[in-house]
Parts: structure tokens; C-alpha cells; sequence
């Protein structure tokens, strides 16, 4: 089992960067496959971007591909979401998550896949 912990939320303005990290209790982390999910008020959590257990494979949602970069530090017990020109429509909490290698990793884009262990989730607000 595995436990989250998602840092570096916060209110910026459009066009603004930032970077969440997510830290992971456990000397296991370098077998999880972790990716991002996001969610606003009303709505389901979204898929956001995966990343494999190396971090030799990386996907992405179609809404942020070109602007978010997800990385893992293993050594750390890390993963990090590098967030580039943010949009408002980006606001949103935005939950890491884990999961043990099956298949492969585009699945965690599918509305009906959900992945065992999640963190508590950061805010990130951005203004026009």
C-alpha cells in the first residue's frame, strides 16, 4: 500500500507556471505507476497525465498535452506535475494517484478506470 501527500497548489494568474508534487510514503514507490487526476465542483475527476514505473513512458490528457509535464524522482518518492501557461479553465483540485503496472498506461484516460491509492488532493486557482 502507498500514501499520498500533493503540494504546491496555489492562486496564480493566466499564464502563470506551476509545479505540484506529490510524495509517496513506502520503499515501493519505483513499482507504482502515478499519474494526476483533476476536479471541479459538479463534475467527475478527470484524467490529467500517467506516468510508468521508470518514468520511460509518459501520456497526457488532450486539454494539457503541450503544457504539463509529469516526472518522478524515485530516489525522492516523488512525482511532479510542471504546469505551463495555465488557463482558467485549469482551476481545479488536482489529485495524485497510484496504481500497480497492468497494461498500459493510456488506460488511466479511460472514464471508467480508477486507480486504488489518491491523495488528498491541492487546489490550484487560476485567474483571468
Amino acid at each position: 500500500q502507498v500514501q499520498l501527500v500533493e503540494s504546491g497548489g496555489g492562486l496564480v494568474q493566466a499564464g502563470d507556471s506551476l509545479r505540484l508534487s506529490c510524495a509517496a510514503s513506502g520503499r515501493t514507490f519505483g513499482s507504482y505507476v502515478m499519474g494526476w487526476f483533476r476536479q471541479t465542483p459538479g463534475k467527475e475527476r478527470a484524467f490529467v497525465a500517467v506516468i510508468d514505473w521508470n518514468g520511460h513512458s509518459s501520456y497526457y490528457a488532450d486539454s494539457v498535452k503541450g503544457r504539463f509535464t509529469i516526472s518522478r524522482d524515485n530516489a525522492k518518492n516523488t512525482v511532479y506535475l510542471q504546469m505551463n501557461t495555465l488557463k482558467p479553465e485549469d482551476t481545479a483540485v488536482y489529485y495524485c494517484a497510484a496504481d500497480h503496472p497492468s497494461g498500459h498506461i493510456t488506460r488511466w484516460s479511460s472514464s471508467t478506470y480508477i486507480p486504488p491509492y489518491w491523495g488528498q488532493g491541492t487546489q490550484v486557482t487560476v485567474s483571468s
